[in-house]
């Protein structure tokens, strides 16, 4: 039997207007340490997210998306959080905020491939 290993996921949600508390699944972010994994997929479905809320602007939304993926990247766009080690870069990202791309509160697991749970995640609580 595969080594099991802990991780915590989130999802990340769109909430088009924070007042009224309602939000769609775009994408889930996982993180493993003693993998050394944190990663997130996202898929916005644009006519979705329009009919849901017609005053959505999708570029924006597109643009912090993207900025969402390199942070878990680290990469040299994502500025000064990008730079943080993982798991302060999983939690920067998981922060309670009441923006338009937020996190779902935490939640663990047991994992033998990151890469998979996360595949399997995304399939289940977005597509």
């Amino acid at each position: 039997m595969p080594e099991q290993h802990l991780f915590e996921y989130a999802v990340i949600r769109v909430v088009p207007r924070v007042e009224r508390e309602e939000f769609l699944n775009v994408g889930v972010i996982l993180y493993c340490a003693k993998l050394k994994f944190l990663r997130c997929i996202i898929t916005v479905d644009c006519e979705r997210l329009q009919a849901f809320c017609k005053q959505l602007d999708v570029d924006d939304l597109q643009q912090n998306l993207h900025a969402f993926e390199q942070i878990c990247l680290g990469s040299p766009q994502s500025g000064a959080i990008g730079k943080l080690d993982a798991a302060s870069r999983f939690r920067w990202l998981t922060a309670t905020r009441s923006t338009v791309v937020q996190a779902s509160k935490v939640h663990p697991g047991f994992c033998a491939d990151a890469l998979v749970t996360l595949q399997k995640l995304h399939v289940q609580l977005v597509l």
